[in-house]
């Protein structure tokens, strides 16, 4: 009987560890799965500056291929939940500095500025014929740069190329009248392989830098600020609080800086209201430290 106890006692510590080790596995998961906080990304229409001028390269506006790079950029971003994106698709405002004015005039307080080129693009067509069959290949090859620019400072901080080839294989007898067709598909495919080989490097250098957010008002002693729990702030969560450091103009280089913050204070996020992740705005508690000067004064951090 004492060897059963014994026996029963080291199979119930068996699956308490077992339990423990789930829960902890399932906490490390969850913790894993929490939305990132989104940085805001605009992309600009890309430029299209192949020498190629067949049809299938322009639209009404006269830059098919461009806009097409731009999309699927945007559509990849996107889907990595860790952007909001905004379009900057003027015709007219291809210059980055253009771009940048154009951004600061309509309010949006963006991140990143992507602008991007088409380099190269061109197709070919290969026929191999044996005794009983022939066969056509088609081939859609295509090079894209991308530049990523501090808004705060105006600065590319990061340039990228990438490259994609797409192909169409097609076999056809020798007695038949059936011939393949011309493949438009792998335009798309070619822009969209040469896109794909630098997003991990893009994504990586954009969520590199720290997230910011700003406070916007103080209502009965609760602070707002920009975003909520569609950002991947999360109820309950700290955010600390940082004074702006002082703007100071670099004579070397003629560019204009702004000097390190200084923390003086943290809040904690109380709730979230807004439709989407464009309009949500979050009710905080200054729970350390003092705001005594004005709001703009001031940014949130989650380091």
């Amino acid at each position: 009987m004492l060897k059963f106890y014994m026996a029963f006692s080291i199979m119930l510590s068996t699956f308490a560890f077992q339990d423990i080790s789930a829960q902890s596995a399932f906490a490390q998961t969850s913790n894993e799965s929490q939305a990132t906080l989104k940085r805001k990304v605009a992309i600009a229409r890309f430029s299209n500056e192949t020498q190629s001028g067949t049809s299938f390269l322009v639209d009404d506006s006269g830059d098919r291929l461009g806009k097409q790079a731009s999309d699927i950029l945007s559509s990849k971003l996107a889907a990595t939940g860790k952007f909001m994106m905004f379009e900057r698709s003027d015709k007219d405002e291809i210059d980055s500095e253009q771009i940048l004015a154009g951004l600061k005039k309509a309010g949006v307080a963006v991140d990143y500025l992507i602008i991007g080129s088409v380099s190269e693009f061109g197709r070919s067509v290969d026929s191999q014929s044996q005794i009983f069959k022939r066969t056509k290949t088609q081939r859609a090859y295509a090079k894209v740069n991308v530049r990523l620019v501090d808004v705060e400072t105006g600065r590319i901080i990061f340039s990228e190329e990438g490259a994609g080839e797409s192909v169409n294989a097609t076999e056809s007898k020798v007695l038949t009248k059936t011939n393949a067709g011309f493949d438009q598909s792998l335009t798309d495919k070619a822009i969209s392989a040469a896109i794909s080989s630098l997003v991990s490097s893009l994504v990586e250098n954009m969520t590199n830098k720290p997230w910011k957010s700003y406070l916007l008002s103080e209502e009965d002693g609760s602070y707002i600020i920009a975003g909520g729990s569609r950002q991947g702030i999360a109820l309950g969560s700290i955010l600390n609080v940082y004074k702006k450091g002082k703007i100071i103009l670099n004579p070397q280089t003629g560019a204009t800086l702004e000097l390190p913050g200084k923390k003086i204070g943290a809040i904690r996020v109380d709730g979230s209201f807004g439709e989407d992740d464009f309009s949500e705005i979050s009710f905080t508690t200054l729970i350390e430290g003092s705001i005594t000067e004005e709001l703009q004064n001031y940014y949130i951090s989650n380091t």
